[in-house]
């Protein structure tokens, strides 16, 4: 989809809350077609950045890769 969306899963450790807002800014930002959003839609475009994140971070804590150790 993007190719300079980079990758966060590095062997055990979990991606920054840096790093996961600013992914699910980029992805936020091509999905809607909008770099930066007009006054109107600032709050939905912050409120689905920060979704994005909080799921990406729910997504990390769960996952479970063969060979690797825990993060958390």
């Amino acid at each position: 989809m993007c190719r300079n969306i980079k990758k966060l899963r590095r062997p055990g450790e979990l991606p920054s809350d840096e790093e996961l807002h600013d992914a699910a800014l980029q992805f936020i930002r091509k999905v809607s077609g909008f770099r930066v959003p007009s006054q109107a839609n600032q709050d939905a475009f912050d409120a689905a950045v920060e979704g994005v994140a909080d799921v990406t971070r729910t997504l990390f804590a769960s996952l479970r890769v063969r060979g690797e150790q825990a993060a958390v």
